[in-house]
């Protein structure tokens, strides 16, 4: 189901555990089919559980919990905007209500030329610098007020 690379990169990440642990690679196996997939679907799951000799449940309980996980798929940019209480206080729902009105989108909604998906996140520990926003769960941007979200989604295009 994954190819050869995603497979070594999962074996570097089981390297770090006990042999009888491998579970507690389930994490970084999660997120390489992600990257390797576009998005987690049943079968991507079910592939890495096994591969981790673990109930596939368990590797969804997993993927369904945090917020990185996609579990339908997502457009090439998922912009994901911290709303929880220090980013909200701070900004964070007016740039979440800002990107849903220049996207023309709601949350866990893809923009119609599949290009951005928009999603709503909890804490991402960076609460000096709210409102913040995640690109595809790896580009942490800080205050975001209209002007920057401009600059970002012009970037993106």
């Amino acid at each position: 189901m994954l190819n050869t690379e995603s497979l070594k990169r999962i074996d570097r990440e089981i390297a770090k555990y006990p042999a009888d642990q491998k579970q507690s690679a389930s994490m970084a196996a999660l997120a390489i089919a992600q990257e390797e997939k576009g998005w987690l679907s049943s079968e991507a799951i079910e592939f890495v559980a096994n591969y981790l000799g673990m109930p596939p449940i368990a590797a969804y309980e997993v993927a369904s919990f945090y917020n990185m996980y996609d579990l339908k798929p997502v457009g090439k940019y998922k912009l994901t905007v911290c709303t929880n209480l220090p980013c909200m206080l701070s900004g964070g729902v007016d740039a979440g209500e800002y990107l849903k009105h220049k996207l023309g989108i709601g949350y866990n909604e893809t923009t119609p030329d599949g290009k951005i998906t928009l999603k709503e996140g909890e804490c991402m520990g960076a609460c000096g610098d709210a409102p913040v926003v995640i690109v595809n769960n790896r580009k942490m941007c800080s205050w975001m007020h209209p002007e920057q979200i401009d600059k970002l989604l012009a970037e993106l295009e």
